[in-house]
């Protein structure tokens, strides 16, 4: 175990000696600081802003597609995304329902001052958590191990672990039109010294770039021209936890479009694009782009969504989504004022574009815990992704293995067939990313097992073990399991005659019965749900009246996807026969002359533990894979 009298570090006497220090304050500091102090390490948040604690830097939302499953995830293992996220709601949206159960994703709209100032009480009220205004300029090493961090101000405040999470500050630079200045958000300074102490450490350091639109003044826009958006009639939340309750009331969001006479305005000021005349070198988000990027790439499109979103209950700043760019301001809000709604609009800023260092997250094993420097974790924005959600995981898993490592215990490494957070972190260490990352749910090969509505009952159990989750979140999940279960041995049993029932199929246009049937049976019909038959069974309705809406619609979901559901688990079995097949981590693949030059290198770089790892890895085709088993067969 690491001593901390091996730190050959002056210390000043103010500080204890941590067991975590987390660097950054943002969604992915902010889950690491929580994780890691509620299991019981004593931690230090750094943050350059006490003010901005959980900023929701760009949209005011959470959750969406694939990225709603994350926060129930990071709910289910004990996290406070969820809990944050809903008690600082003003919508709630289930999006996709149309499509499949594992592609519904719940999205959230929120206050943004509210979500801040309850995650910084959530940490205030943990008294693990201690709090450090100021700027980290360097990573205390010895030994090729992390003993602690150093600020600007030459202050050396010692840990046993380092976690950081520094978003889009390092050697951020803000670009609207031909201006330019250092920031790692508007208002805020960039963070100078870390990139280039990493680097000289050994570290492989890129540039990235996102965006963000500019915020309008509700008072100023007619809402009448613009389609309403209204939440759901009956809205759900994020947590399974009793903490937050589902909204009483809502507000609207809405939608407008751009047109030809926007386009044409934004056109004219290309000339003066950071982004088309060079002066921004990162790469963006693929699938989020700026507003003249849509228009240059998608030039026969007449029009482009714009979604009008409010900040919160108390204020009348609106993010106006769909119109992140780097133009001129004055570009800007001329081509504003030609969207249908917007003639009149008063601009409270400019939008902007950001660019700022990453490292390739290939340099990372699976706990985020880096290869280079021992007991150093890095998550969030600094590992190449986007999104609130996929930082918040990863601060979630960097401060949990930050604590199991200085704890000396078994670190928590979710699989791909367990949760969209294993696909997201496996994603990053084999594939590394050269853009943004989002998470999609395309990525997921089993998300007919990852939905968003069993999160609890697959992960709870995980975090409850490692001292996250609560006893009363895994009583939850037992008895949610135990209901379940109940409820499909009854739906078997419960037998429909055809007298009965055959009247009820009839109107929903399916096929009557011939003989006694079980309601289990008549809901493997897609056009089929408890709800329209216990339209047309008095016994089926008393049974159902015992359950409540979540087990109902849960069962429903495994009767009809069984065969499906049952598939994918084989599948599991099946692949995860790869990943108990070992693989000696320091060894050459130079060795192995008949692999192809792209697997040696890749393989040689990624060093994976195992044939399943290998597999994923991107540039390692079946064909090598084949040779490695026989290789190592030998």
């Amino acid at each position: 175990m690491f001593h901390v009298e091996r730190c050959p570090y002056k210390i000043i006497n103010m500080f204890p000696v941590y067991d975590v220090i987390v660097v950054g304050a943002g969604h992915a500091g902010c889950e690491a600081a929580y994780s890691a102090a509620k299991m019981g390490s004593k931690v230090l948040l750094v943050t350059m802003n006490m003010g901005v604690i959980a900023q929701m830097s760009c949209n005011p939302a959470m959750g969406g597609v694939a990225k709603g499953q994350i926060v129930r995830e990071i709910d289910a293992l004990g996290g406070m995304s969820g809990i944050i996220s809903d008690k600082s709601m003003v919508q709630f949206r289930m999006l996709n329902r149309s499509k499949g159960p594992a592609m519904w994703s719940p999205r959230s709209q929120n206050d943004r001052n509210l979500f801040s100032a309850e995650w910084r009480k959530a940490l205030e009220n943990n008294s693990n958590v201690d709090f450090w205004q100021e700027m980290v300029t360097d990573v205390l090493i010895k030994d090729d191990q992390t003993c602690g961090v150093k600020t600007a101000l030459g202050i050396e405040i010692s840990s046993r672990s380092v976690v950081l999470t520094n978003g889009t500050f390092l050697n951020g630079i803000i670009h609207i039109g031909e201006k330019q200045f250092g920031g790692g958000r508007t208002g805020e300074k960039a963070a100078k010294g870390l990139t280039e102490q990493l680097v000289k450490v050994g570290f492989q350091s890129g540039r990235m770039k996102t965006g963000t639109p500019p915020r309008v003044d509700a008072r100023s826009l007619n809402y009448k021209v613009m389609e309403e958006q209204q939440g759901d009639e009956n809205p759900g939340k994020f947590s399974f936890s009793s903490q937050t309750s589902p909204l009483k009331k809502q507000l609207s969001c809405h939608i407008t479009y751009t047109n030809p006479d926007v386009h044409e305005i934004l056109q004219t000021g290309f000339d003066r694009s950071p982004m088309f005349n060079g002066r921004i070198k990162g790469v963006g988000p693929r699938y989020c782009p700026s507003i003249e990027d849509k228009i240059n790439r998608f030039a026969e499109r007449n029009r482009h969504q714009i979604f009008v979103e409010p900040e919160g209950w108390n204020t009348v700043e609106v993010y106006v989504n769909g119109f992140s760019t780097s133009l001129p301001e004055d570009v800007q809000y001329k081509a504003l004022t030609k969207i249908p709604g917007f003639e009149k609009a008063k601009m409270f800023r400019p939008g902007y574009a950001i660019e700022y260092d990453y490292f390739p997250p290939t340099q990372l094993n699976h706990t985020l815990e880096t290869k280079l420097v021992k007991n150093l974790f890095f998550a969030g924005q600094i590992n190449g992704t986007t999104g609130y959600e996929e930082a918040a995981s990863q601060g979630l898993m960097a401060g949990i293995n930050a604590h199991l490592k200085i704890n000396e215990k078994e670190p928590l490494i979710l699989k791909r067939s367990q949760a969209y957070i294993g696909v997201l972190i496996d994603d990053l260490i084999n594939k590394g990313t050269e853009e943004p990352y989002r998470m999609f749910t395309s990525r997921a090969e089993y998300r007919i097992l990852l939905r968003q509505d069993n999160a609890d009952i697959r992960l709870t159990e995980m975090g409850h073990s490692i001292g996250l989750a609560d006893d009363e979140r895994l009583a939850s999940v037992i008895t949610k399991s135990e209901k379940y279960d109940t409820l499909i041995k009854e739906l078997k049993e419960i037998k429909v005659l055809p007298n009965e029932i055959n009247h009820g199929l009839a109107e929903i246009n399916t096929a009557k019965i011939h003989e006694k049937t079980s309601v289990y049976q008549l809901l493997k019909r897609p056009e089929i749900s408890l709800g329209n038959l216990r339209k047309h069974d008095a016994s089926l309705n008393t049974s159902l009246s015992k359950y409540d809406d979540e087990c109902i619609q849960q069962a429903e979901i495994h009767t009809i996807y069984e065969t499906y559901i049952d598939k994918e688990k084989k599948l599991v079995e099946k692949i995860e026969q790869l990943e108990n097949l070992k693989l000696r981590e320091n060894f050459d693949y130079k060795s192995i002359t008949s692999l192809s030059a792209e697997a040696i290198e890749k393989l040689n770089k990624i060093k994976p533990k195992t044939i399943g790892q290998a597999s994923r890895i991107s540039g390692v085709s079946p064909a090598d894979i084949s040779i490695i088993l026989v290789y190592f067969g030998k």
